[in-house]
């Protein structure tokens, strides 16, 4: 029998498993009305993959946005047609490559520029993702988009296989840096292997895999549940009286000294319940964005 489950799993996925695969083995395992994922990893990918239960599932877009971390394995000398492993070969090159022309080349990656994306995206032309074009065999032409890499650096160089630590904001394709990489270093490369290691502030050190789940009781596995605001938990704090909290649960807004015009806040009743997100409107109220729905009774 299906149950209202509100929280936050912090999942360390597999490689060779989709995203939503991992969802619903996880929906199953806590037999969940209702589940969703904050932005799915590759297959071949592993790591933090948090998953949202019932109320959770109203703040995933949080994490979307929020900057990511990853460690990435290069495969330098070979380029793939999707700029990873799944994707079948289409040169080969000798790779004749110092740690020196690396260190020289990540500066341009880093900070603010433009990416094109993989034709292997979800991204959509006319109703499609890129990808049921790509499987056609179709190159369509793509349109830069400016993304954020706040840090990267080298973890890890020995011959052909390079190991990067990347923080990047969201879309950003980490298989179009391998290739955009290999390129400038004149050999070719592609994403050998990708972990993501951050969410925002969620981190793999606190995930589970789906064995470790699979094997705890229903009680352990409710346990491991982050409360539903640990998607939000960097926004500031705003808690309300019982007056406040009661108008803002019934759709009004509410004024608050130093509120800034357009920021969002995490909202709090009196005893510190989670009430959701308020964004501040143009008149300075702090205004209801998502709120919980409140457990029946």
């Amino acid at each position: 029998m299906k149950r209202r489950v509100d929280g936050v799993l912090l999942l360390d996925k597999p490689a060779g498993m989709t995203s939503n695969a991992a969802l619903q083995k996880a929906k199953r395992l806590y037999q969940a009305a209702k589940a969703g994922h904050t932005g799915t990893l590759d297959p071949f990918a592993t790591g933090l993959l948090p998953l949202c239960f019932g109320e959770a599932t109203k703040f995933s877009q949080h994490l979307l946005e929020a900057d990511k971390t990853y460690r990435a394995v290069l495969q330098l000398g070979v380029r793939t047609s999707t700029g990873d492993t799944e994707g079948a070969v289409i040169e080969s090159h000798p790779v004749r490559v110092t740690l020196a022309d690396v260190q020289a080349l990540l500066p341009p990656f880093t900070g603010e520029y433009l990416q094109t994306p993989p034709m292997h995206s979800a991204l959509k032309r006319d109703g499609r993702p890129l990808y049921s074009y790509a499987h056609q065999g179709l190159e369509l032409p793509r349109e830069p988009r400016r993304v954020v890499v706040h840090r990267l650096e080298i973890l890890d160089f020995a011959g052909d296989r390079l190991t990067l630590l990347v923080r990047c904001g969201k879309g950003f394709y980490v298989r179009t840096l391998a290739d955009d990489l290999g390129k400038a270093l004149g050999c070719g490369a592609h994403l050998q292997a990708l972990t993501r290691l951050t969410v925002g502030s969620l981190r793999l050190e606190d995930a589970i895999h789906l064995a470790g789940l699979e094997a705890l009781t229903p009680a352990e596995r409710d346990a491991r549940l982050l409360p539903v605001d640990a998607l939000v938990a960097e926004l500031p704090r705003l808690d309300l009286d019982i007056e406040a909290a009661w108008q803002l649960s019934h759709g009004q807004a509410i004024w608050r000294a130093r509120l800034q015009v357009g920021e969002q806040y995490r909202a709090y009743g009196p005893g510190g319940d989670f009430l959701g997100l308020v964004a501040v409107n143009a008149e300075g109220k702090a205004a209801p964005k998502r709120l919980i729905s409140p457990c029946p009774r």
